[in-house]
């Protein structure tokens, strides 16, 4: 039975059905994997990142308001997640578990107090999803967006960009650039033993095939090369 961190991107709330589709298939993986979920920020987030522009705010300031933000879209989720229950202390997933529910992960309480990562926007919600792995010993992180994975190149702006099927942590840490995740994500990974994959959303499938073991259209990262 795998252990793992689920992150549901926020972009995939722009495609209602689909998230219904993927939270219903959630639900149900939950039933032979221990799942976490942990929200990202999405629009919850956009929003921070246009008062950050405005009005020039102070990383602490900005990075706190959009982790509060992964707070409002976990709290969505939660209501559309079958037979999940909205956790924010990690001595809560047990318990939660034990009761046959899928847990949501709400992290603000427990980031904000210890503040240990980085406060910047290359630190976002994919970073905060592989710290917590490490803080519960999961061995897999899944970060499930709107895209099949890392891309060589912007797939939503460049025809030719390539997806990535595989790279270690320490290549992606060399790409300098924010892909499909945050630019934070690779240091993360070089200090921790987990196997992180990038996966369609809009394809849940795709998703049930990586938890299983299976192999699926994504990319890999492994935290060694």
């Amino acid at each position: 039975m795998t252990t793992a961190i689920v992150k549901v991107g926020g972009s995939l709330a722009l495609r209602p059905k689909k998230l219904r589709t993927l939270c219903a298939k959630l639900s149900e993986i939950s039933k032979k994997h221990k799942l976490i979920v942990l929200p990202g920020g999405g629009e919850f987030a956009d929003v921070v990142r246009d008062l950050d522009k405005r009005f020039n705010l102070s990383p602490a300031v900005s990075h706190r308001m959009a982790i509060l933000g992964m707070d409002q879209y976990g709290f969505l989720l939660s209501d559309l997640l079958p037979h999940s229950s909205v956790i924010n202390q990690l001595e809560n997933v047990q318990r939660i578990w034990d009761l046959g529910k899928l847990p949501v992960f709400l992290p603000s309480n427990f980031m904000l107090n210890g503040d240990v990562l980085e406060n910047s926007w290359d630190v976002t919600s994919d970073s905060i999803a592989v710290y917590i792995a490490g803080q519960l010993n999961a061995s897999r992180v899944v970060l499930v967006t709107d895209v099949d994975g890392v891309y060589t190149c912007d797939p939503k702006k460049f025809s030719d960009a390539k997806l990535i099927s595989k790279l270690s942590a320490e290549e992606l840490l060399k790409m300098n650039k924010r892909t499909s995740v945050d630019k934070f994500l690779p240091k993360l990974l070089l200090q921790l033993d987990i196997e992180c994959f990038v996966v369609n959303g809009l394809y849940p499938d795709r998703v049930e095939s990586v938890l299983d073991g299976r192999d699926a259209v994504c990319t890999v990262i492994n935290s060694k090369p």
